[in-house]
């Protein structure tokens, strides 16, 4: 296969723009980098539009089985020069493989206590390393969707991608306003158990039945008053120490296995999928 030597090549120009977030929404297209995320997007059954990849760099017989063995399905793969292939690849983190894929979407409505038995619904987070791990830790439990509501975050953003470590493949992640979240919970009768400074229930001893879904609030502000009276539950998290608050993604992930195991490991898993 001949190398691609050129960084003005059109495709090479377009996994560098799908960098930025308008290119992303604009073709509904991502880009995914390293082994580890570009297999488990496969595996998950995303599809992928084309691999590049730096044959200097790339020794692992498992890659180029994988490659040859979408080439094969159809895949456009594409063997970059190491210079080419430098110029897309993430410069803190360098991967010998990326590719192009089609964003998975999933609408609130299509979400039921059928089809997820417990969740998770972040307001307004910031940061996609933060989603990307909470993403993680919903995988490692077993936990269904994803909730963003009132979001900024784009949950494709390739910091969300690499913190998930290819989870986001593998769960349904939807946005919504806040109104449309209350609605939606209502009607499909889910307990919200929500987070807050407020609270009066510890996280340890909280209603954990399902259907359920962990509201958690920003972490600049937290749950407002109109979420909190949604909750059937608050809860706290007991703090000793000077901080009043912590990170998003641990907290989520205390909560997350507070629930796991009130759950007792009964409830169907949306993911079957090994450990991550």
């Amino acid at each position: 296969m001949s190398q691609i030597t050129s960084r003005s090549n059109p495709r090479v120009k377009q996994m560098r723009a799908l960098r930025q977030r308008k290119e992303r929404e604009a073709t509904g297209l991502c880009l995914i980098e390293g082994v580890r995320h570009v297999t488990e997007a496969a595996s998950a059954g995303i599809t992928l539009e084309s691999i590049a990849y730096a044959p200097e760099q790339l020794t692992s017989p498992f890659v180029l089985a994988f490659i040859r063995q979408q080439a094969e399905r159809g895949v456009s793969c594409l063997a970059l020069s190491s210079e080419v292939f430098d110029s897309i690849a993430d410069k803190d983190s360098p991967q010998s493989i990326v590719a192009i894929a089609h964003q998975r979407t999933t609408d609130l409505a299509e979400l039921s206590p059928a089809n997820m038995a417990w969740g998770v619904a972040l307001v307004a987070p910031q940061d996609p390393g933060n989603v990307g791990s909470i993403l993680r830790t919903m995988n490692a439990v077993g936990a269904g969707a994803l909730i963003l509501i009132d979001s900024a975050v784009d949950p494709y953003h390739p910091t969300c991608i690499r913190a998930s470590m290819g989870a986001l493949f593998w769960h349904p992640v939807t946005r919504a306003t806040f109104g449309q979240f209350a609605t939606w919970a209502s009607k499909q009768g889910y307990h919200i158990l929500g987070t807050s400074v407020h609270g009066t229930v510890d996280y340890r001893q909280a209603d954990y039945t399902p259907p359920l879904v962990l509201l958690m609030g920003s972490e600049r502000e937290g749950l407002s008053e109109r979420q909190e009276e949604i909750c059937r539950q608050l809860v706290r998290l007991p703090m000793r120490g000077r901080v009043s608050s912590l990170n998003l993604s641990v907290a989520t992930g205390v909560m997350l296995y507070a629930a796991f195991e009130r759950l007792e490991m009964s409830v169907p898993h949306r993911c079957e999928q090994p450990s991550l």
